[in-house]
């Protein structure tokens, strides 16, 4: 199994009336993390998704994002 190091990750953006969705997406392990973007603050889950994710995502409306943008918001810089 890969290192953790060595994923390279994806990530998946959504805008919603007055917040922003942010995932991340481990595509070995199936797992990744959330944020919430919305005025009163910003909310981080973790999350564990099945095979089918990335079909998920597309029919939720999400699209391909940047990992700059959703590191930034990870790290409170934004």
């Amino acid at each position: 199994m890969a290192k953790g190091s060595n994923i390279v990750h994806q990530y998946f953006r959504k805008e919603m009336e007055g917040l922003t969705i942010l995932v991340r997406v481990n595509p070995i392990q199936y797992t990744g993390t959330e944020i919430t973007i919305q005025e009163g603050g910003n909310e981080m889950r973790e999350l564990e998704f099945d095979e089918e994710i990335f079909e998920d995502l597309k029919a939720d409306g999400f699209t391909a994002s940047s990992a700059l943008e959703f590191n930034l918001y990870l790290n409170g810089l934004v």
